[in-house]
């Protein structure tokens, strides 16, 4: 599981220098001082709204996730844990949601894992479960937890676009804001997963919602306002110098989603919109109290695969 990291406002300086006034996206985190290290790393000058290809994606939030691996589990390590599956800033687990239902003999398939405290929690109540990722730093965040709590989990670096399994290996895929925001080609991403689940298989996937995508990313009064299309799908791009992106991350419509889903053969059964809980004080970037009791931040998508 790789949770969100958010931007504290659409209009921050990226690296202290270049004003970002292009506007950014509800799920990065670039503004605070941890964050702006894995930037500085990278050479992110400014933020572009440009078509990229998939080789460009991989290559950029393969950079930008072993950069910032360090700061992002100083920072979320805590809320995140090592072996529990908590879906979404607003703190929605699994535990308590039941999305995959009984995992007991299953096998699942984690895509994006970050440091696979889901896949753990899933081991922990018999389910046979695999974590891939594309970041090498994350992975190793994986590995150390797998040895810190002796839960084996075993894990894949793999671009999800093309997934190294065989057809019909999997019960189960899940991703909590894992891969399917950085990935170019998402009717790829559906088609594989649903190639590597069996018939009647549940995919079920957390992302930001994508009405955030029309306001600033300010958790605070400022957030309120709408600045931006819901229509724009041209993805949000930092790059560096030379104009190389250093991070990619792509905005799809609730419609988009679901004819990807449909074409990819998977059929839709539920969409969670997990509302702001009652006495949940913690901010997470642009999620907050404020904005949580307003609109959602989090959209789970619960789909299964056809026969």
């Amino acid at each position: 599981m790789r949770l969100p990291a958010a931007t504290a406002s659409r209009n921050a300086a990226i690296t202290g220098s270049v004003q970002n006034d292009l506007g950014s996206h509800p799920s990065r985190e670039h503004q605070s001082g941890r964050h702006a290290r894995a930037e500085q790393a990278l050479g992110t000058v400014r933020v572009d709204r440009r078509p990229v290809t998939s080789a460009e994606s991989v290559a950029a939030n393969s950079a930008w996730w072993d950069a910032d691996a360090d700061d992002y589990h100083a920072e979320h390590g805590e809320f995140l844990g090592v072996a529990d599956f908590v879906w979404c800033p607003e703190g929605l687990r699994e535990a308590d949601a039941g999305l995959l239902g009984d995992v007991a003999g299953r096998r699942v398939l984690e895509v994006g894992c970050g440091s696979a405290p889901c896949a753990r929690w899933l081991v922990e109540r018999g389910a046979s479960a695999v974590g891939l990722d594309l970041s090498a730093a994350m992975l190793r965040y994986a590995a150390a937890a797998n040895e810190a709590t002796g839960i084996a989990v075993p894990l894949v670096r793999a671009n999800a676009e093309r997934l190294p399994f065989a057809t019909g290996s999997f019960d189960l895929a899940c991703s909590a804001f894992g891969a399917v925001p950085f990935v170019t080609d998402l009717d790829g991403l559906f088609t594989e997963v649903a190639r590597v689940l069996r018939p009647g298989g549940r995919w079920v996937f957390a992302v930001t919602h994508p009405i955030r995508w029309i306001f600033p990313d300010d958790p605070g009064p400022d957030g309120l306002r709408v600045t931006g299309s819901y229509f724009d799908r041209t993805p949000y791009v930092e790059v560096d110098g030379a104009g190389r992106a250093t991070y990619v991350e792509h905005h799809r419509t609730i419609g988009d989603f679901v004819r990807a889903l449909t074409g990819a053969g998977l059929r839709l059964e539920d969409v969670i919109e997990p509302e702001w809980p009652e006495g949940h004080t913690r901010e997470w970037g642009q999620w907050s109290p404020l904005r949580g009791a307003l609109f959602p931040g989090t959209a789970i998508f619960c789909c299964r695969k056809l026969s």
